[in-house]
């Protein structure tokens, strides 16, 4: 009888905490939710998707050989695009990653080789940040990479959209402003608990080699910020 009081009290915080954040979600995903579109393959997709490169800089895009920023004041990257390596940092952590041979990776702390699991963790950890992380970075020039497929959507104001869908079935709804540069997106993918959450894509600046790259999306009430872009 004595327990019955505790697991009560318990109890009763479980519910205070957890049933305000569900109904917070509920919220936020009959809000937020949407269906995945459908659209066309073909010619006038391809064409929306040309328009965003050239309004991008894509051919600078394709002549930078080096890319160098922080993302969300966490990480810090200096990719070497041409050779295929990037450099990643964060807490006392570099990573020399090989995009290519991932075995030619190395891990290093205050200057020193780690090597072992740990070191082989710590690539793999800072492979994981890359591909994350620079996504948000340089994700309209992957609009005719291998894999992925291009589709017109016309949206509910009668504009014009372009859903990207990568090889893991990962999609993407394009928004764009009048000059073709994109201004959001909506995403259904697998890290996103709310499906066609919408991210915008601003702030763009024009790097030392002419390409424009985003400094700033904004998911719900959450921001990210990549700073110190550098381009060569």
């Amino acid at each position: 009888m004595k327990l019955k009081k505790p697991i009560k009290l318990i109890f009763g915080v479980v519910i205070f905490i957890t049933l305000p954040s569900l109904l917070f979600f509920g919220f936020l995903y009959y809000k937020h939710h949407q269906e995945l579109p459908s659209g066309t393959e073909g010619k006038t997709a391809d064409d929306l998707a040309t328009k965003m490169l050239v309004a991008l800089n894509y051919e600078a895009y394709t002549s930078t050989d080096y890319i160098e920023w922080t993302f969300k004041n966490k990480r810090h990257y200096k990719w070497e695009k041409t050779k295929n390596t990037c450099e990643v940092f964060w807490k006392d952590y570099k990573i020399r990653l090989d995009l290519v041979d991932h075995t030619e990776s190395k891990a290093f702390v205050h200057g020193f080789t780690i090597e072992g699991e740990m070191g082989k963790d710590l690539v793999n950890e800072a492979k994981d940040y890359f591909d994350k992380d620079i996504f948000w970075l340089i994700a309209p020039f992957q609009a005719f990479d291998k894999g992925v497929s291009r589709k017109l959507v016309v949206l509910p104001n009668s504009e014009n959209g372009l859903l990207i869908t990568y090889s893991n079935n990962n999609s993407y709804l394009w928004h764009f402003d009048d000059s073709g540069k994109p201004k959001s997106f909506n995403m259904w993918d697998s890290k996103t608990p709310i499906d066609g959450l919408s991210a915008t894509w601003s702030d763009w600046q024009i790097a030392e080699t002419g390409v424009k790259l985003p400094k700033f999306h904004k998911v719900l009430f959450f921001g990210i910020e990549l700073s110190d872009i550098k381009t060569d």
